[in-house]
Parts: structure tokens; sequence; C-alpha cells
């Protein structure tokens, strides 16, 4: 047999949920709305920062800004509505994380293998499904569940057999694993089995 077995799960969609949608990168130079979204600094040719929230742009004389705010500090201020210090970076030097459309089915298996990128602007990889990858504590992650995304979540476990069998991963919202850090208070959690969970 020379070719690559077949797929038994082929033509079932109802076994496994379609992937979230991808993370497109956009430059904020382009007319979309930038409170409160995540986005990247950083220069073609050198490098990108994440983890980062803006706030609306800033004009100044002529040329255009984005407040920028790490994402704890972010998520900080909108909870305990205090303000933070935010940097004002060139528009020209900022990206915006925005969701694109789900790939069809025929696309969804292409980009095995190693992924050269551009240094000319930032990119994002592809969802992964969790049970594909090493480790996910602490990482972003997507619960898809009857094709609605619930996104801004942090995984708080690797993976490990839940009660019931399953394989699993505790998760919980973005606001809660923040709050974690600044107060120690420990956040509440929710057992999702790995087949609905993807690192964004």
């Amino acid at each position: 047999m020379s070719g690559p077995l077949p797929d038994p799960f082929a033509g079932q969609p109802d076994w496994a949920p379609l992937p979230p949608r991808p993370i497109e990168i956009v430059p904020a130079t382009s007319r979309v709305e930038l409170r409160g979204r995540r986005v990247l600094v950083g220069l073609p040719g050198l490098g990108w920062r994440g983890d980062l929230r803006a706030d609306e742009r800033v004009v100044q004389g002529s040329r255009t800004y984005v407040p920028i705010i790490p994402e704890h500090e972010w998520y900080r201020a909108e909870s305990d509505q205090v303000e933070v210090f935010a940097p004002l970076v060139p528009v020209e030097r900022v990206w915006v994380e925005t969701l694109r459309a789900r790939p069809s089915t025929a696309d969804a298996g292409r980009g095995q293998g190693i992924r050269l990128v551009s240094l000319d602007g930032p990119t994002h990889p592809a969802p992964t499904p969790v049970f594909e990858t090493d480790a996910v504590n602490g990482r972003r992650v997507v619960h898809v569940e009857d094709s609605t995304e619930h996104r801004d979540l942090r995984a708080v476990t690797e993976s490990y057999s839940g009660a019931d069998g399953d394989i699993c991963v505790r998760v919980t919202p973005e606001l809660e694993w923040y709050r974690w850090a600044w107060r120690g208070q420990p956040p509440t959690t929710l057992e999702v089995p790995v087949h609905l969970l993807w690192i964004e």
C-alpha cells in the first residue's frame, strides 16, 4: 500500500466539532475598531510583541498613535475601574487581531510541516486542537460547543482523565486568570473535554 490510510471518520461532521475561526492580523491603519482589541506591536524585520490590548487612536499634531496596555493591566483597569499607564505607539507599528471566516473543509488539513512566514508583518498560526499539543496550561484556548465559539479563555491545567473517563482540561475566563495574579483569588474553572478545545 503506497498512499495514506483513508480517514474512517471522513464525512461524519457530527463526530468532531469544526475548528474555531482563525485569527488574522491586520494593520491598525485600516479602519478597524481598536478599543479593547488584542494587538501586536513591532517593526517589520525586527519582531512582534503580543499579549497587549489597545485603546482608541489618539491624534497629536499630524501623527496618529495607539495607547497600548499589557493585557493583565487592561483587565485590571476594566475590572477595578482604575487608570493604568498606556504608552502611545505610532499606529503604523500596531497590528490588530481579527477573526477570519472559517476555512473550507478542503483547506482545513493543509499547512502541515514547517510554516515559513514573511517578516513584513506579524502572523498567527491556525487554531490547534489541544489533543495535538504538548502543553496547554496558561495558553489561550477556544471552547467550541455546537458551532458556538467561547473565546477569552485560559487553560489552568494540563490534560487529565476526568471523572467520566474523558480526557479534559480545566479552563477559566481570562479576567479570572489575571485576577488570580493580581489578587491571589483562585478562579472558577470549567472542565472541558479536549476534543472541544483549541489553542488560539
